[in-house]
């Protein structure tokens, strides 16, 4: 088996694989039932086995989410959408050349302790079409990677920034915030599996609540 299968295709098939690797037909199936495990491909009755992943996770990704470390120091998260919808870019230039003429924004809020916490600006590629049942108000949006997951988008590379500026007007009020108030900002881009750009994403964080935790695996 050679080279990088695209994701949602399928690779060869056992009896290939014995030939190629001149190995037994026991062999071919614990290696692809390893990689099952992993979380590489799929078997699916009929169809074959399907891939779903084509690179190795990071490091960082083994690593426990900030969120997890919050609640596993005994704090409540709870996550509500503040709305969401397609956006035009042209006023712009960043947004513009990332995705174009037009994209999907996705506003949400993070509350720690009931306090608001976090404000979310997630800007999706348009080929990921919003699910209008969520597109609500205040309801509650459990994670945005799972829902894109649900539409067999898997994200495989993360690429975050850091800075410290003042609270804009939008965030702040948000946020409960004076106006000029130092934040921490984060800016993510997320990539899939074959280099496309499916996320870019503006985290505000109040850290006079709580300071951003990173937990990586040795």
């Amino acid at each position: 088996m050679h080279g990088v299968y695209p994701l949602g295709t399928n690779i060869p098939a056992e009896p290939q694989l014995e030939q190629e690797f001149q190995v037994s037909k026991m062999t071919v199936r614990n290696a692809i039932r390893e990689l099952s495990t992993e979380g590489y491909v799929e078997k699916k009755s009929g169809v074959g086995t399907i891939v779903l992943r084509n690179t190795s996770p990071s490091k960082l990704s083994k690593g426990k989410r900030f969120t997890e470390l919050l609640v596993e120091q005994g704090h409540r998260m709870e996550k509500r959408l503040l709305g969401a919808g397609m956006v035009n870019t042209q006023a712009d230039s960043e947004l513009l050349e990332l995705f174009g003429e037009s994209c999907q924004r996705i506003d949400r809020l993070y509350l720690l302790d009931e306090q608001p916490y976090i404000h979310f600006q997630h800007y999706i590629t348009p080929s990921v079409g919003l699910v209008q049942a969520e597109n609500v108000e205040g309801a509650l949006f459990s994670s945005l990677y799972e829902w894109l997951e649900e539409k067999k988008i898997a994200l495989e590379s993360f690429h975050d920034r850091f800075l410290v500026e003042a609270a804009a007007a939008e965030s702040a009020v948000i946020l409960r915030l004076e106006p000029g108030t130092p934040v921490l900002k984060r800016l993510r881009r997320s990539h899939d599996g074959e280099g496309n750009l499916i996320e870019y994403s503006i985290g505000i964080y109040n850290t006079q609540l709580h300071p951003y935790l990173v937990s990586y695996d040795a």
